[in-house]
C-alpha cells in the first residue's frame, strides 16, 4: 500500500493511542505513537511527521498547548491536530490561535478523524508541489543571464538598453542552443509591468511547429463562420499578447506570404482577425529569434528584405558556447544546482578542477541546451558529492588530452586545409553510411540533431 503521510500520536490514554494508531496505519499512514512527553520535541523534530495529532489534557507536567507552543516556536514544519475530550470550545479555541489547524474531540468519529487528516495532508502536499513548481520556474524565467565573458557582458546591457526604450521589435540570432528563448525571456521580465508583476511568459508561438494553414489563425484570431470550423470569434496571439510580448520563435522558416502579413502588423501596429472586417489596436513588443543565417535568406528570396530590416533595427547575437568557455563553468553550476534540487534534493556540491577542465575544453555544438542535458544526465545518474572526470559521459572523456587541450585524434597536414570542406565531408560520409538517417548520423558525428539540421541547411545538402 502506498504511504499515505506520517503521523505523530502524542495521547496519553494508551487504548485511545493504540485504536488510533491501528486505524491510521490500516488506512496508508505511517504513524509513531508516544504516550508521555519526556524528549517530545526532540522526537517529533527527527521524526519529521507531516502532522502531530495532540492531546490538550495531559497527565504530566506539560500540556498539549504547551507543547504545541513549543513546537511553533521551534518552526518544526508539521501541522498540529489537537484532541479533546472537553465538549466546550474554549480550549480548542486557545489551540487553534496559537497554531493548530483543527481538532478532534472524543470520543472519536472515524470518518471524520480519516477526512480531516486526509484534508490537510493533501493541501500540505499541494502546497509543497506548487512551491516547487514557483522554484522550478523561477529558475527558467529569464530573471538573469548567465555568463563573465565580455561577450555576454555586452548583450545583456545592450538588451537592457533595448527594454529600456521598449522598442517594438527585436531580432535575436545564434545558433541552436544557446539561450535565445531565454533572452527573450529576459528582455520581457525588464519591459513589461506584466512580466515583472505576475512574472507571466511571453506569448509564444513555434514558427516551425504550425501549418501553413494554422499559423494566420492562431496569430490574428478568427470570426465565426471565417472558415467550416470557426464555430465563435477566437483570439489570436497577438491579442492575447497585447500590453505584453509576443515570441516568434525560428522566425526565419515562416512562409513568404506570411511574412506579408506580419510585417503589415508591425508596421500598422493592428491586426484583422480573418473574416473579420475591424482592425483591432494591439500594443505588442515582437521578439523574434532565429538559428538560421538570416542574411543568407535574404539574399536568397526566402526572406522579405523590408520584414528583416523592420525586425533587424535592433538585433541581438548570441554567441556559440565555444566562443565563450569562460561562461561554461558558470553555467555548468547553475544547472547542477537546479537538477540536484529537481532530483530528491541531492547532495551533489560541484565539480572538481579536472572535471571542469574537460567540460571547457569541450566544443558543444550543441551549446547550452547540451550542456544542460549533459548536467541532468550526471546528476541523475550519480550519486556523489563532487562530480570527477570519471562521472562525465564517454562522450566528453574518451578523447586525449595533448598541452591541456582535447586532441580529436586528426593531425593538421602541412599544407593549407579548408575547415568548411573537413565539415561538409565529414557530413556528407555520416548521413552516407546512416543511410541519410539524420538521427544517426547526428549521434554518428557526436553532435545534436539540431546541429545536424543547421549544418545540413548550411551546406545544401537536402534531399
Amino acid at each position: 500500500m502506498k504511504v499515505k503521510g506520517r503521523i505523530f500520536l502524542l495521547d496519553d490514554d494508551e487504548l485511545i493511542s493504540s485504536m488510533l494508531a491501528r486505524s491510521l496505519k490500516k488506512e496508508g499512514y505511517v504513524v509513531q505513537s508516544e504516550t508521555t512527553t519526556k524528549d517530545i520535541i526532540d522526537k517529533i523534530a527527527s521524526w519529521c511527521p507531516d502532522l502531530v495529532l495532540l492531546d490538550i489534557h495531559l497527565d504530566e507536567d506539560q500540556s498539549g498547548l504547551d507543547i504545541l507552543k513549543q513546537l511553533k516556536d521551534e518552526e518544526i514544519p508539521a501541522e498540529v491536530v489537537m484532541l479533546t475530550a472537553d465538549d466546550s470550545a474554549e480550549s480548542a479555541i486557545t489551540a487553534m490561535k496559537r497554531g493548530a489547524v483543527d481538532y478532534l474531540t472524543k470520543p472519536f468519529d472515524m470518518d471524520e478523524v480519516k477526512m480531516v487528516i486526509k484534508s490537510i495532508i493533501e493541501k500540505e502536499r499541494l502546497k509543497e508541489e506548487v512551491h516547487y513548481l514557483r522554484r522550478a520556474s523561477s529558475a527558467n524565467l529569464g530573471d538573469k543571464m548567465i555568463g563573465e565573458s565580455p561577450a555576454m557582458i555586452e548583450l545583456t546591457e545592450k538588451a537592457e538598453k533595448l527594454a529600456q526604450a521598449h522598442v517594438k521589435a527585436i531580432l535575436i540570432t545564434g545558433e541552436s542552443g544557446t539561450g535565445k528563448e531565454v533572452l527573450a525571456r529576459y528582455i520581457h521580465n525588464r519591459l513589461s509591468p506584466r512580466g515583472r508583476e505576475e512574472r507571466s511568459l511571453p506569448i509564444a508561438v513555434n514558427c516551425t511547429a504550425l501549418p501553413e494553414q494554422l499559423f494566420e489563425s492562431e496569430l490574428f484570431g478568427f470570426v465565426k463562420g471565417a472558415f467550416t470550423d470557426a464555430k465563435s470569434d477566437r483570439k489570436g496571439m497577438f491579442e492575447l499578447a497585447d500590453g505584453g510580448t509576443i515570441l516568434l520563435d525560428e522566425i526565419g522558416d515562416i512562409e513568404s506570404n506570411l511574412q506579408s502579413k506580419l510585417l503589415r502588423v508591425l508596421e500598422d501596429r493592428k491586426v484583422r482577425r480573418i473574416g473579420g472586417k475591424v482592425d483591432l489596436p494591439v500594443d505588442v513588443t515582437v521578439i523574434a529569434t532565429t538559428n538560421t543565417v538570416i542574411e543568407e535568406a535574404v539574399r536568397e528570396g526566402r526572406f522579405r528584405t523590408d520584414l528583416f530590416y523592420r525586425l533587424n533595427a535592433f538585433s541581438l547575437h548570441i554567441p556559440p558556447l565555444r566562443e565563450r568557455r569562460e561562461d561554461i563553468p558558470l553555467l555548468a553550476r547553475h544547472f547542477l544546482a537546479l537538477f540536484a534540487q529537481t532530483y530528491l534534493k541531492k547532495a551533489i556540491r560541484g565539480f572538481s578542477k579536472e572535471a571542469e577542465e574537460i567540460l571547457c575544453s569541450h566544443e558543444w555544438t550543441g551549446n547550452c541546451r547540451e550542456l544542460k542535458n549533459v548536467i541532468e544526465g550526471i546528476v541523475v545518474l550519480e550519486n556523489v558529492e563532487t562530480i570527477m572526470p570519471e562521472h562525465l559521459p564517454a562522450t566528453l572523456t574518451k578523447r586525449e588530452f595533448v598541452e591541456g587541450r582535447q586532441s580529436t585524434g586528426f593531425i593538421l597536414p602541412e599544407e593549407s586545409i579548408s575547415l568548411e570542406e573537413v565539415e561538409k565531408d565529414f557530413l556528407e560520409q555520416a548521413l552516407k553510411r546512416t543511410k541519410n538517417n539524420q538521427t544517426q548520423a547526428a549521434k554518428l558525428l557526436g553532435i545534436s540533431y539540431d546541429s545536424l539540421r543547421y549544418r545540413i541547411k548550411k551546406f545544401d545538402l537536402e534531399l
